[in-house]
């Protein structure tokens, strides 16, 4: 799992019923993370009967390549504009540059441009269009010179160019009045983070996406928005007593399944 490119978690209003969503995710890392963490943990049933869920991926880029396609992901003449938009950069970015001049790496000036590119294009949506965008977290650096691939050249990783980077995605989101989530700080709050958030230094564990799921979770409960894109807040699809629920005790009558949470291994807030 990789949260090192570019991710954008999008609600849409659904088609059929417009107090719904769709959520897309649109990345490289981030994706498989909250994939894993909203499907292995069942933490996404929370908004199956609230939201559609959409994918997009693209492996290892950075916000240059990110700026290429904004159009093309989100055509500003689309009938329907999301509603939320969490984007994630950095990671690849702040790798070290390399000499030759390839590679993911992207000037910190030129980081930080296209970052306020992409928060004014993706205001520009729509009135209702909400953001919020994740810094990029840090990495076990011992462990991402151990598991580097011989089919790499030589891999710049460091917790000082990866706080670097996140400060600056930081400061230019309140500068610019967009909610952020510090990956960075989120991260080293937890003991022993080195060895529980990663698989290999740099790529999420489960428990590395809880920590990014959490957080996330945090700022759409306190973010005084109207309407409320919390799970919590938003309004079942289909949530009508059905004569095909389960039925109860009572052998007489159903029991409507569609707000239960017990069932969940991880009851999010």
């Amino acid at each position: 799992m990789m949260l090192s490119a570019f991710c954008l978690i999008i609600l849409f209003p659904h088609e059929i019923q417009p107090s719904n969503y769709l959520i897309s995710l649109f990345s490289s890392l981030l994706i498989v993370c909250v994939w894993v963490v909203f499907y292995g943990n069942h933490a996404l049933f929370a908004i199956l009967s609230q939201a559609d869920i959409l994918l997009r991926g693209y492996f290892g880029w950075n916000s240059r390549r990110a700026i290429q396609v904004l159009d093309h992901v989100f055509p500003k003449d689309a009938s329907t504009q999301p509603e939320l938009i969490i984007t994630y950069f950095g990671g690849n970015d702040s790798m070290g540059a390399h000499p030759s001049g390839l590679g993911p790496h992207v000037p910190l000036p030129e980081y930080i441009e296209n970052m306020k590119q992409i928060v004014n294009y993706l205001k520009g949506l729509s009135d209702s269009t909400r953001l919020i965008f994740l810094t990029s977290p840090p990495v076990d650096e011992e462990r991402v010179n151990k598991y580097a691939s011989e089919h790499f050249s030589h891999l710049v990783r460091t917790n000082e160019l990866c706080q670097t980077y996140a400060d600056a995605c930081v400061k230019l989101c309140q500068e610019l009045d967009v909610k952020v989530v510090n990956l960075f700080t989120a991260f080293q709050q937890r003991e022993n983070w080195m060895t529980d958030c990663f698989t290999d230094g740099v790529h999420l564990s489960a428990e590395g996406s809880k920590i990014v799921v959490a957080e996330i979770l945090k700022v759409l409960k306190e973010a005084e928005w109207k309407p409320s894109l919390h799970w919590k807040s938003m309004p079942t699809e289909f949530a009508e007593d059905s004569p095909y629920d389960i039925v109860g005790a009572d052998g007489k009558t159903t029991l409507n399944p569609s707000e239960w949470t017990f069932h969940r291994e991880i009851q999010w807030d």
